[in-house]
C-alpha cells in the first residue's frame, strides 16, 4: 500500500501476494501510468532481506504496531516476523490488544522480578506482556471502580491456558502480601488440579483445555484478593470412552496410573495405561517432557491446600480409577440373534468393590434396561452394542458429575471472609477454534462459542466505538468490518441447527440422519443460506462457514451427545453406595434437574426439567457469559500458534495470516491508530485535572474549563477531540496529562515540604545553639582545671623520676659486681675440676685397656679349644677309614692283646681328663664371655688385633703340641699287627663323643636369651648349630628338630618382653646362615633331618626382629624430631621470639617441656647408641644403611610435614636454624659411611625448603632461581610454604600473591618418594612421601642371602 504516486516511478518497492510466504517484496522496472494493463516487477532474491516498504527502519521491529507508517497485512506480517525470530519477543501491541505468539519453549520472563517490573508501571513505558495488560486491568479497576476482563482468545495450541495461568500469577502476587495468603495461594493451587481432570492431548496441543473456564478474582478495598469465583463450559465427556490417533485421554488417568505403586495406591488395582481401553486407543502413553508421577503429587498438594483431606482424596482416585476399571468390562453377547448380553469378569468386580456397589445388580442393568408400558414396568434386555453404549455413557456420567464436584468443591475453598468484594477482574480461558479430519458435536459447540466472541470483540472493538464516536458527533470516518451475525443466525437462531437438533432428540425414534435430511431441507433447499453447505460426497455430513475456517462436521453421533442420558437403575444403584463421597455425588444429581452434564432416562415420561439438552444449556451459559462480558471493560490478548510442528521459533507466515485475518487484528490496528481509544467526561476530568488549571474555576462550568486549558496542555489540537459530553483523546494523551499532573503535585509537596523542613530546622538550631553554649562553658572550666591538675603532676612526676632512677643505676651497679665475683670463683673451680677430671680419664682408660686385653686373651684360648676339636673330629673320620681297610689283618698278631689293653686304658684316662678339661673351658668361657661383650664396645680397634694375634699364636703352639702327642700314640698303634682292633674302640669313641654332646647340648639349654644376647657376636648361635649338626650326625632327628622349635620359642618369648630385639635379630640370622651354609657346602655332609619349617620360621622371626627394632626406634625418634630438629635452638639467640606452642591432638605422646626439651644432641645420641649396638653385633653393611634410610626418611617426612601445617616455623631465621641442624644430621651420616644406602637423598625436600625460606622472594629472577633449587619440592608445598611465610622482623615482609602465583606458572610439579629398602619376605609402611603416596622398594638384603 503506497500511494498513487510511488507506482508511476521506476525502483518503488511493493508487496504482491506469494502461495507460500503469503506476501513477497518486488520492485517496479519500468514507469507504469494510469491506463496501462501490465506492470513489469522484479522479485528480490531473499525474503529474509526485506527493502522498507514506506516503513524506516527506525519502525522495524515496532512493539505497537499502530506505530507503523503503513498498515497493512505484509506490514505486519513483516512486523511480527522480525520480533518473533530475531528478537524473540512473543508479545506485541496491536492497540487494545496484546498478540501473543506461542514460543513452544520455556522462556525465563515470568519470574517475580518480572512481575515486580511491570507491577505499578504504565503499558507505554515497558514492552508489550501479558502482565502489562494484567497491570492495566488491575490499575483500570481501582481507578474506575468498574469490573474488567481479560478475554484470552485463540486456536487451539496457540498458548491460551498458559497465559491464562500467568495473569493469574500475577494477581495473586500483586493482589497478595509479601508473602501469599491463603487466598492468593489457593488461586494459584486450583491450577494444576483443573488441568490434571480438565486438559488432554490433541493433535495440536500437549496440554488443550477440553472445557472452557471463566474465573472471577474479587478484590477489595485496597486491592487485595478477596474470594474468586469459577464457572466451566461444556466439558469434552466423550473423550472419557474415545480418543482419536496420537491423542490421549485426560491428564489424571495417566498420572494415577504412573503412582501405581506407591502404598496407598496398590489398593486401586491399577496397572500400565496400556492395559485400560480408556487411555490406549490413541497409543500416546507418555508425552515428552513431563513427568506424570510428579504431576500427580502436584495435584494432591494443590487439594491439600484447598482444604481436600487425604481420605477425600483417595475417594477420589477410588472414582476415577473405577471408570479405568469399567472400560475394560467385557460385554459379550448371547442368545440365538445376539439380541441378549451379559457382563461378569474380574474388572466388573474391580469396579463395583472400588465403588462400593453390588456387583451383580451392575452386571444386571448394565446389560438389561426397564421400560413402562400400560402401567406395568416390564425388564428388556439389551444387545451387545446398547450394552456397551450403556456403560460408556455410564463411564462418561461419572466422570461428570466428578468434575462437577470438583469445580464446587474449588469454588467453597476459594471463598473468603475478609471482607466484601468491591469489584472483580474475569480471566475468560475458553477452547478456540478447532478443526479435525472428523468433527463432531463438541467442535460444533466449540466453534459456535469462538463465533459469539469474535462477535462481541467485533461490537467492543469496531461496532461500539464507531457508534460512540458517531453518538459524541466527531468528525469521523466510518470503517467497515465483517460482521459474522449471520452464521451465529444459523447456529442458534429460529429454526437454526441447534432448534432443529432439539426438535429431532424430541422424537422418539430421532436418528442423526433425519437430523441431516432436515438441515438440507431447511438451509439449502428452502432457504439457501450463505454459511451453510452440503459435502458432495456425503449424506450425513454439513459444512459451516465460520469466521475463521470452513469446517465439515459428522452428523453421527449427534442426537445422543446432545442428549447424554444414563438409565436411572444404574444412577440408582450408585445412590445406594457405601462410599459417602459416591452417594453424595448422585444424591446431588437427583436434586439438581438442570445440570450441565446431562439428564437421565426412566422408564416413565421424565418432566420437562430432565429434557433440557446439553446443547440448550450450552447456550443458557454462554449467553450469561457474554452478559458478563459486556458489563465489564474487556482486554483482548490474541493468542497465535506459528505452526503446526510444536516446534520452537518457526514462523509459518500461511497459519499466521490466517488467524491475524480471523480475529480481526488488522481492523484493530486502522481504528486503534485513527480513533480515541481515551475518554473522560467533562466532570470526571475536571476532578481529575482540576491541578493543572489556573485561578478558580467552578465545576459547574466543567466544559468551558477543559476548552480552556487543554489547547495550552497539549498543543497539537489533533491529539484530542471535545465531543457533546466527553472529551477524547489519542493513545498515549492521558499517560502524558497523567505525568503533568503527578509533576504538579510533586512540586506542590516539594514547597509545602520546604515550609515544614524550614520551621523545624529553624527551632533545631535554636535549641542546638543553647547546647552549645551551655556545653562550651562547662567544658573550658574542665580544661583549666585539667590544666592546673596536670602541671602540679608533671612537678611530682619529676622528682619521683629522679629518684627511681638513682636507685636503679645502684642496684644495677652492685648486680654486676656481684655477678663478675660469682663467674671469676665458677671459671677457677672448673679449671682446677677439669684437670682433676683429665687425670682420673687416663687412669681409667689404661685399667680399662688391661682389662681388655685379658679378656681377649681368655677368648683366643677358647677358640683354640674349639679348632683343636674340631680337628680331633677330622682325625677320627679318617681313622675310621684306616680301620676298615686293615679287615684282613684279624687273625694275624693274635699275641698282641695284653699290650692292646694297655693302650686301651691309658686312651680311657686321656678320655676322661680330656672330658673334665672341656667341662672346665666351656665354663670359664661361658662366665668371662659376659664381661667380654659389656667392654669388647669400648675397645680400641687396633688392641683388639693384637690380642687376638697373640691368642691365635698361642693356639698354635698348644695344637703343635698335642699334635706331636697324637702323632706318637698314632705311630705307637700302627706298628700293631692286629689292626682289626680299632673296630673294637669304635663303640668306646661314641660312648665319649655322647658324653660330649650331652654336655654340649645340654650347655644352651641352660643359657638364658638375655645371658646369650650378651655373649660375643655369633657364638651362641654357632654352639646350637654344633649342637644341632652332632645330633643329626649320632641319627637323633627328632632331638635335632625339637632342639630348633625349643630355641625358635624362646627367641619369640623374647621378641615380646625385649624393648630392643636387635641382639635376637642377629642369634636368630646367624642361625638361619648356618643352617643355609650347612646345606650349601659340598666338603661336609648335609643335614639328614628335614628342617625346613624350622629355617622358614627363623626367616619370619628375623623380619618380626627387624620389624621390631625399626617400630621401636621409630616410635621413641617421632615423638622427639619435631622439637629437636625443627624447635630446637642449636645456634643461640637467632630466633626472634618462642615458637607457638602446638596443637596437641587427642591421644597424642606428650612432649617434654622447658628444659627437658629435645635436641640435637638427643637425636644423635639415639642414632648413635643403635648404631653402636649393630655394628657391635657384626650387622652386615647393607642391612645397617638400610635401617638407617627408613629412620632418616620417616625423621625428614614428619619434619617437611610439620612446617607444611605450622606457621611458626615458616620465617627466616627458623629457616637457618632447620638447615643447621640438618647438616648436624648428614655429618652423623657421612662420618659412619652410611650415606651409600640412600640415607641422605630423603633429607634433600627438607634442605630445600630450608633454603626457600632464607632466599629471596621479591622479583621474577628470586622466582625462577626458586623452581631451579627446589627439585625436590612439588609446586603445591612451595606454594604452601610461600603462603604460611611469616616475618618475624620489620625488615623482612610476607610473600606477595603476585610472586605466588609467578612461581605457580613457573614450577614444574616433581613428585618426591620416599624409597624404603626392606627385606623381601616383608613389606613395611612407612609414613607418606611429599607427594602423598606410599612407596617401599622391596631389596634382599645379604644377611638374607
Amino acid at each position: 500500500p503506497a500511494d498513487g504516486h510511488s507506482y508511476t516511478e521506476q525502483g518503488a518497492s511493493v508487496w504482491i501476494p506469494d502461495s507460500d510466504a503469503v506476501w513477497v517484496s518486488a520492485q517496479i522496472i519500468q514507469d507504469y501510468k494510469p491506463g496501462h494493463k501490465e506492470l513489469l516487477l522484479q522479485l528480490l532474491s531473499s525474503s529474509s532481506d526485506l527493502p522498507p516498504l514506506g516503513n524506516p527502519d527506525i519502525l522495524e521491529g515496532e512493539n505497537d504496531l499502530t506505530a507503523l507508517s503503513f498498515l497493512h497485512e505484509p506490514a505486519v506480517l513483516h512486523n511480527l516476523r522480525v520480533r518473533f525470530l530475531d528478537y524473540s519477543s512473543i508479545y506485541t501491541y496491536c492497540g487494545i490488544v496484546l498478540v501473543a505468539i506461542n514460543p513452544y519453549e520455556q522462556l525465563p520472563i515470568y519470574g517475580e522480578e518480572v512481575i515486580d517490573a511491570y507491577s505499578g508501571q504504565d503499558m507505554n513505558d515497558m514492552e508489550p506482556h501479558i502482565f502489562s495488560v494484567a497491570e492495566n486491568a488491575y490499575r483500570t479497576m481501582g481507578r474506575e471502580e468498574r469490573n474488567q476482563s481479560i478475554i484470552i482468545s485463540g486456536e487451539s495450541g496457540s498458548g491460551k491456558t498458559v497465559s491464562a495461568k500467568f495473569t493469574m500469577r500475577f494477581f495473586a502476587v500483586v493482589g497478595g502480601s509479601a508473602q501469599q495468603t491463603s487466598v492468593e495461594e489457593k488461586v494459584l493451587a486450583s491450577n494444576p488440579i483443573m488441568e490434571s481432570i480438565g486438559n488432554a492431548k490433541t493433535t495440536r496441543n500437549d496440554n488443550s483445555s477440553r472445557f472452557g473456564k471463566y474465573i472471577e478474582i474479587g478484590f477489595g478495598r485496597k486491592g487485595d484478593i478477596i474470594r474468586a469465583n469459577m464457572r466451566t463450559y461444556l466439558l469434552e465427556k466423550s473423550r472419557v470412552v474415545f480418543q482419536a490417533s496420537a491423542e490421549r485421554n485426560y491428564h489424571i488417568f495417566y498420572q494415577l496410573c504412573a503412582s501405581r505403586d506407591l502404598p496407598e495406591m496398590r489398593g486401586l488395582k491399577l496397572d500400565a495405561p496400556e492395559h485400560f481401553r480408556y487411555t490406549n486407543q490413541g497409543g500416546e502413553m507418555q508425552i515428552p517432557g513431563t513427568d506424570d508421577m510428579s504431576d500427580l503429587e502436584l495435584t494432591r498438594n494443590s487439594l491439600t491446600v484447598l482444604g481436600v483431606q487425604p481420605v477425600q482424596q483417595m475417594e477420589l482416585f477410588r472414582i476415577l480409577s473405577a471408570v479405568l476399571h469399567l472400560g475394560n468390562v467385557n460385554i459379550e453377547a448371547s442368545g440365538r440373534s445376539s439380541d441378549r448380553s451379559y457382563a461378569d469378569d474380574r474388572s466388573l468386580a474391580i469396579f463395583s468393590k472400588l465403588l462400593g456397589v453390588e456387583g451383580s445388580q451392575m452386571a444386571h442393568w448394565l446389560c438389561h434396561r426397564r421400560l413402562t408400558v400400560g402401567g406395568e414396568k416390564l425388564v428388556k434386555p439389551m444387545n451387545g452394542q446398547q450394552a456397551v453404549e450403556a456403560r460408556d455413557a455410564l463411564a462418561k456420567h461419572i466422570y461428570g458429575q466428578l468434575f462437577t464436584w470438583t469445580v464446587h468443591r474449588l469454588n467453597s475453598a476459594l471463598r473468603s471472609q475478609r471482607g466484601e468484594t468491591r469489584s472483580f477482574i474475569g480471566v475468560l480461558d475458553i477452547y478456540g477454534f478447532e478443526t479435525f479430519e472428523c468433527n463432531s458435536f463438541e467442535q460444533f459447540c466449540i466453534n459456535y462459542a469462538n463465533e459469539k466472541l469474535q462477535q462481541q470483540f467485533n461490537r467492543h472493538v469496531f461496532h461500539l466505538e464507531q457508534e460512540e464516536y458517531v453518538r459524541e458527533e466527531l468528525p469521523w470516518s466510518r470503517i467497515e468490518f465483517s460482521d459474522n451475525q449471520e452464521c451465529i443466525n444459523l447456529i442458534e437462531g429460529q429454526m437454526g441447527m441447534f432448534d432443529l437438533l432439539d426438535e429431532e432428540c424430541r422424537m422418539p425414534k430421532g436418528s442423526d440422519e433425519n437430523w441431516a435430511r432436515k438441515l438440507y431441507d431447511q438451509h439449502l433447499s428452502s432457504k439457501p443460506h450463505p454459511h451453510f453447505r452440503k459435502p458432495r460426497l456425503s449424506n450425513s455430513a454439513f459444512i459451516v462457514l465460520h469466521f475463521a475456517d470452513t469446517v465439515q462436521y459428522e452428523c453421527e453421533g449427534f442426537l445422543d451427545k446432545n442428549r447424554d442420558t444414563v438409565f436411572e437403575e444404574l444412577i440408582n444403584i450408585l445412590k445406594a453406595s457405601q462410599s459417602e463421597l459416591v452417594s453424595e455425588l448422585f444424591q446431588q444429581h437427583g436434586n439438581m434437574a438442570t445440570v450441565a452434564n446431562g439428564s437421565v432416562r426412566s422408564g416413565k415420561r421424565a418432566t420437562r426439567e430432565h429434557k433440557l439438552t446439553v446443547g440448550f444449556q450450552f447456550r443458557q451459559s454462554l449467553q450469561m457469559l457474554m452478559d458478563t462480558l459486556n458489563s465489564t471493560t474487556p482486554h483482548y490478548v490474541r493468542c497465535i500458534k506459528p505452526n503446526d510442528l510444536k516446534e520452537p521459533f518457526i514462523f509459518d507466515p500461511k497459519r499466521t495470516v490466517q488467524q491475524l485475518r480471523a480475529c480481526g487484528v488488522l481492523e484493530t490496528i486502522r481504528i486503534s491508530a485513527a480513533g480515541y481509544p481515551s475518554r473522560w467526561t467533562y466532570e470526571e476530568f475536571f476532578s481529575r485535572y482540576r491541578v493543572l488549571l489556573r485561578g478558580r474555576q467552578s465545576p459547574d462550568n466543567a466544559r468551558g474549563s477543559c476548552t480552556h486549558i487543554l489547547p495550552e496542555l497539549i498543543p497539537d489540537p489533533d491529539q484530542y477531540c471535545f465531543g457533546k459530553t466527553k472529551v477524547f483523546f489519542r493513545s498515549g494523551q492521558v499517560a502524558f496529562l497523567e505525568r503533568l499532573r503527578a509533576e504538579k503535585l510533586r512540586v506542590a509537596a516539594v514547597i509545602i515540604q520546604s515550609h515544614v523542613r524550614g520551621w523545624l530546622c529553624r527551632i533545631r538550631y535554636t535549641r542546638i545553639q543553647w547546647a552549645v553554649v551551655t556545653l562550651q562553658r562547662y567544658s573550658r572550666g574542665m580544661l583549666a582545671r585539667r590544666l592546673a591538675r596536670t602541671l602540679r603532676y608533671t612537678k611530682a612526676a619529676l622528682v619521683i623520676q629522679k629518684t627511681y632512677r638513682m636507685v636503679s643505676v645502684r642496684q644495677l651497679f652492685l648486680m654486676i659486681r656481684q655477678a663478675t665475683i660469682t663467674i671469676q670463683a665458677f671459671t677457677r673451680g672448673a679449671l682446677t675440676r677439669q684437670r682433676a677430671v683429665l687425670l682420673l680419664q687416663a687412669r681409667v682408660r689404661g685399667w680399662m685397656e688391661r682389662r681388655s686385653y685379658r679378656r681377649v686373651r681368655t677368648t683366643v684360648v677358647f677358640m683354640q679349644c674349639c679348632v683343636r676339636r674340631k680337628a680331633a673330629r677330622k682325625q677320627l673320620l679318617k681313622l675310621k677309614t684306616e680301620a676298615r681297610s686293615v679287615e684282613k689283618y684279624r687273625q694275624l698278631n693274635k699275641g698282641m692283646e695284653v699290650k692292646l689293653m694297655q693302650l686301651q686304658i691309658r686312651a680311657d684316662q686321656q678320655v676322661i681328663k680330656s672330658f673334665h678339661l672341656n667341662h672346665i673351658i666351656i665354663l670359664y668361657v661361658l662366665w668371662f664371655s659376659v664381661d667380654i661383650t659389656l667392654t669388647y664396645s669400648g675397645a680400641k680397634k687396633n688392641c683388639v688385633n693384637q690380642a687376638v694375634s697373640q691368642a691365635v699364636a698361642a693356639f698354635q703352639t698348644e695344637l703343635d703340641e698335642e699334635r706331636r702327642k697324637y702323632q706318637g700314640l698314632l705311630r705307637e698303634f700302627t706298628r700293631l699287627e692286629q689292626r682289626y682292633d680299632n673296630l673294637k674302640e669304635m663303640p668306646f669313641l661314641n660312648e665319649a663323643l655322647k658324653r660330649t654332646y650331652c654336655l654340649v647340648c645340654c650347655a644352651p639349654s641352660d643359657i638364658r636369651v638375655d645371658v646369650a644376647c650378651s655373649l660375643p657376636p655369633g657364638l651362641p648361635a654357632k654352639v646350637l648349630f654344633l649342637c644341632v649338626r652332632h645330633a643329626d650326625v649320632s641319627g637323633d632327628q627328632a632331638r635335632a628338630q625339637s632342639l630348633c622349635a625349643a630355641a625358635v620359642t624362646a627367641m619369640k618369648t623374647a621378641l615380646k618382653q625385649l624393648k630392643t630385639p636387635q641382639n635376637s635379630h642377629i642369634f636368630t640370622c646367624l642361625l638361619l646362615k648356618c643352617l643355609k651354609n650347612d646345606s650349601a657346602d659340598s666338603d661336609v655332609p648335609p643335614l639328614t633331618a628335614d628342617l625346613t619349617p624350622v629355617t622358614r620360621s627363623l626367616s619370619d622371626l628375623c623380619i618380626q626382629a627387624y620389624q621390631q627394632m625399626l617400630s621401636i626406634t621409630g616410635t621413641h625418634l617421632h615423638s622427639i624430631t619435631v622439637q629437636a630438629l625443627l624447635e630446637s635452638e642449636t645456634i643461640p639467640g637467632l630466633s626472634a621470639g618462642k615458637l607457638a606452642v602446638s596443637r596437641k591432638r587427642s591421644g597424642s605422646d606428650p612432649r617434654p617441656m622447658g628444659g627437658d626439651a629435645p635436641t640435637m644432641a638427643s637425636v644423635l645420641r639415639e642414632l648413635g647408641a643403635l648404631h653402636a649396638a649393630l655394628t657391635h653385633q657384626a650387622v652386615p653393611q647393607t642391612l645397617l644403611e638400610q635401617a638407617f634410610h627408613q629412620l632418616i626418611n620417616m625423621m625428614c617426612a614428619c619434619a617437611l610435614n610439620s612446617v607444611l601445617l605450622r606457621k611458626d616455623l615458616c620465617c627466616w631465621s627458623r629457616g637457618l636454624q632447620i638447615g643447621y641442624n640438618v647438616s648436624l644430621l648428614e655429618e652423623w651420616i657421612r662420618n659412619r659411611n652410611l650415606q651409600a644406602g640412600g640415607a641422605v637423598a630423603p633429607m634433600e625436600p627438607l634442605i630445600q625448603a630450608a633454603k626457600l625460606l632464607q632466599v629471596g622472594k621479591k622479583s621474577d629472577g628470586d622466582a625462577r632461581a626458586i623452581v631451579e633449587t627446589c627439585t625436590a619440592l612439588s609446586s603445591q608445598q612451595i606454594v604452601k610454604i610461600l603462603t604460611l611465610y611469616t616475618p618475624h622482623s620489620d625488615l623482612d615482609e610476607k610473600v606477595s600473591v603476585n610472586f605466588i602465583r609467578t612461581i605457580q606458572v613457573l614450577c614444574v610439579c616433581v613428585c618426591v618418594c620416599v624409597c624404603v629398602c626392606v627385606c623381601v619376605h616383608a613389606s613395611i609402611s612407612m609414613p607418606q612421601g611429599s607427594c602423598g603416596y606410599n612407596v617401599a622398594y622391596l631389596h634382599r638384603c645379604d644377611w638374607c642371602e
